[in-house]
């Protein structure tokens, strides 16, 4: 899944919505974060909140090749510790 502009309180729900795993079975997703350049508390919970279910079905949530201000945003917060984080798309659907 590709994501892009801003992530924060008024375009969560979108991105909520997008990663409801309430009807698929061991979900594999990977969201691209290339083209995000701002992602707020919203953001991190919605994607801590995926994480969960997907690991809860059986699946992950792998982020790639975030900007650099959503990279330090995800580190700060720990995130990148929480959910797989690669450096590139190719080397998140590699692994």
């Amino acid at each position: 899944m590709t994501l892009a502009g801003e992530i924060d309180h008024d375009t969560g729900e979108t991105l909520r919505q997008a990663l409801d795993l309430s009807v698929t079975g061991q979900p594999r997703i990977v969201a691209d974060l290339r083209q995000v350049t701002f992602m707020d508390s919203s953001g991190i919970n919605i994607l801590l909140t995926a994480h969960h279910a997907a690991t809860e079905a059986g699946g992950r949530l792998r982020l790639a090749a975030p900007t650099p201000a959503v990279l330090r945003t995800l580190q700060i917060v720990g995130i990148d510790q929480i959910i797989d984080c690669h450096p590139t798309l190719q080397d998140a659907l590699d692994h």
